[in-house]
C-alpha cells in the first residue's frame, strides 16, 4: 500500500474543503429547520388565526394585536423555501431579506401580543375555551399559544446564526458568495434592532413596576425615560447610630433611596416613600472593604457634592454586583 506523501499535501484545497463541509451542514440545517419552522406558523396560521378568523371569537383588532404580522411572515416562508429546496440559498435569502421588516414589526407588537392574550384569557370565556381545546390538538405537541407566539422572533435568532456561518463558508469565487453576504449583513441588522426593542420592551416593564411600588406626590414621574439597572436592600451606615435598611433603585442616571411604608397604612402598606434622588453624574465611588471575596460583606462609599453615603452589605457577592452596577452608570454620564 502506498503512504501519501505529506508534502503532496496543499492547504488550499483542505481550506476549501472545509469550507464545503461546513457550507453543506449549515445549508442542510437551514433547510430542515426552515420545514419545522413554516409548518409551526401554517399550524398557528392554521388553527388558531383561521378558525378565529371564521367563528368571530376575537374582534379584528384584538386579533391583530395577539398576532401582528403572522400571517405575512408565514407568506414569507412560504416563498423561501423552494429556493432553499432547491439548492439556491443566495437568491432565495436575498428575496427572503425584503421582508426582514415584517419581523421588526412583530418585536414592536410582542409586549402587546402578550398582553392582550393575557386580558383576553381572563376576561373571554368563549376564547379561554378556544386556546385550550386547540393547544390540546396533538400537532402542537403540549405546547401553549403563549410558547408559540414567540417563534419568529426565535427563528430570527436562528436565520441570523444560519446565514452568517454560510455566508463565512462560501468562497469568494462561488456565484452566491455577494449574496449571502448581503444577506447576513442584513439579516444580523434586523437582529439588533429586534434585540434593542426587546431590551426596551423589558425596561419599561421594569420602569411601569418600580413606579407602582413609589407611593406619594413626590413619587409621580420619577421612573419616566430612565433606564433601569438594579435594585435591592442595603444598609445605609450613618455617622452615629445604628445601619438602616433602605431599598435602592439604580438607573442609568439616578440612585434612588426609598424607605418602606407602614404596613399598618391602609392604602399604601407595601410601597416605598422616595427619600432621596442621588445623580450618579456628580458621584465619586469607593470601595472601602469587601475586596476580598471573604464571607464578612463589604461597604461602599458613595459621595456626592453635598452629601456622603456609605452602603453595606453582608453578602459580598450582592456587594460587588452593587459596586459594578453603580461603576457603569457613573461611567454612562461622563461619556
Amino acid at each position: 500500500m502506498e503512504i501519501p506523501d505529506p508534502s503532496s499535501r496543499c492547504p488550499v484545497r483542505e481550506q476549501r474543503a472545509r469550507w464545503e463541509r461546513k457550507r453543506a451542514c449549515t445549508a442542510r440545517e437551514l433547510l430542515e429547520t426552515e420545514r419545522r419552522y413554516q409548518e409551526q406558523l401554517g399550524l398557528v396560521a392554521t388553527y388558531f388565526l383561521g378558525i378565529l378568523k371564521a367563528k368571530g371569537t376575537l374582534r379584528p383588532p384584538e386579533r391583530q394585536a395577539l398576532f401582528g404580522s403572522w400571517e405575512l411572515i408565514h407568506g414569507a416562508s412560504l416563498m423561501l423555501l423552494p429556493y432553499l429546496e432547491e439548492g439556491h440559498w443566495g437568491q432565495g435569502l436575498e428575496g427572503f431579506c425584503h421582508h426582514l421588516e415584517l419581523y421588526t414589526q412583530f418585536a414592536a407588537n410582542a409586549e402587546r401580543s402578550q398582553t392582550t392574550l393575557q386580558e383576553q384569557l381572563k376576561k373571554n370565556k368563549r376564547f379561554r375555551r378556544f386556546v385550550h381545546l386547540q393547544e390540546g390538538r396533538p400537532e402542537f405537541g403540549g405546547l401553549k399559544l403563549q410558547d408559540l407566539l414567540p417563534l419568529p422572533l426565535q427563528r430570527l435568532q436562528q436565520y441570523e446564526n444560519l446565514v452568517v456561518a454560510l455566508a463565512e463558508n462560501t468562497g469568494p469565487n462561488s456565484p452566491d458568495h455577494q449574496q449571502l453576504t448581503r444577506a447576513a449583513r442584513l439579516i444580523s441588522e434586523t437582529a439588533q434592532r429586534v434585540h434593542s426593542i426587546g431590551q426596551k420592551q423589558k425596561n419599561e416593564q421594569h420602569l411601569r413596576r418600580i413606579q407602582a411600588l413609589l407611593s406619594g406626590r413626590q413619587a409621580k414621574g420619577l421612573t419616566s425615560g430612565r433606564w433601569f439597572l438594579r435594585q435591592g436592600w442595603l444598609l445605609v451606615v450613618p455617622s452615629s447610630g445604628e445601619p438602616r435598611p433602605r431599598m435602592f433603585f439604580l438607573f442609568s442616571d439616578v440612585l434612588l433611596m426609598a424607605k418602606p411604608r407602614s404596613p399598618l397604612h391602609l392604602l399604601q402598606s407595601g410601597t416605598f416613600a422616595c427619600k432621596a434622588l442621588y445623580p450618579m453624574a456628580q458621584c465619586q465611588l469607593c470601595r472601602v472593604f469587601g475586596h476580598s471575596g471573604g464571607p464578612c460583606g463589604g461597604l461602599l462609599s458613595l459621595s456626592f457634592p453635598r452629601e456622603k453615603l456609605l452602603l453595606m452589605s453582608t453578602d459580598q457577592e450582592e456587594l460587588s454586583h452593587w459596586y459594578h452596577s453603580l461603576t457603569l452608570a457613573i461611567s454612562s454620564q461622563k461619556n
